[in-house]
């Protein structure tokens, strides 16, 4: 294994073990601090997930080419992409005024059972609701959204950062 494999493969490391920690919290803050998550919530998750698959399948591999190894940032930056899009839409609805904040809908799941087309059920997610719009976790003054977007960005920086630069 080449020098330059090895430091893809740890970057990509680092970045698997910064989802893992982040989703581990998730679901913690789930289970131990009763935070139940709202649909955008799980979508969130769903990206932070696909982003950590990534890294742990570009650091397994270990490509040598430079193709390969942009393949996997690319791959990468469209988890972190979307993850930062759900987020993005979350820390808006939870900016609105109370009196602008749509009302509350049905759950995830129920949608995912009385709605036959899976399209509709992404649309009505990313429309967001009500209990999307609540704060129940702040940490430095910031909501948990909040701070899955500035992680969604720092590791779509670093995905760039691994897959593009100079050798």
């Amino acid at each position: 294994m080449t020098s330059t494999s090895s430091r893809f493969r740890m970057q990509f490391a680092l970045g698997a073990l910064a989802c893992i920690g982040l989703m581990a919290y998730a679901l913690y803050a789930q289970y131990h601090l009763g935070l139940d998550p709202c649909p955008l919530c799980i979508f969130q998750r769903i990206a932070m997930i696909a982003l950590g698959v990534v890294f742990v399948i570009g650091a397994l591999h270990a490509p040598n080419s430079t193709g390969a190894r942009r393949t996997y940032a690319v791959l990468a930056l469209l988890a972190a992409i979307a993850g930062i899009v759900v987020a993005g839409r979350h820390v808006w609805l939870q900016s609105l005024p109370a009196d602008q904040v749509p009302a509350c809908g049905p759950g995830l799941s129920y949608m995912l059972d009385s709605m036959p087309n899976k399209f509709e059920v992404l649309k009505k997610v990313l429309a967001g609701s009500g209990e999307c719009a609540e704060v129940h976790w702040r940490f430095l003054g910031l909501a948990m959204p909040a701070w899955t977007l500035i992680w969604f960005v720092g590791l779509g920086a670093w995905t760039v950062f691994a897959g593009f630069r100079k050798r």
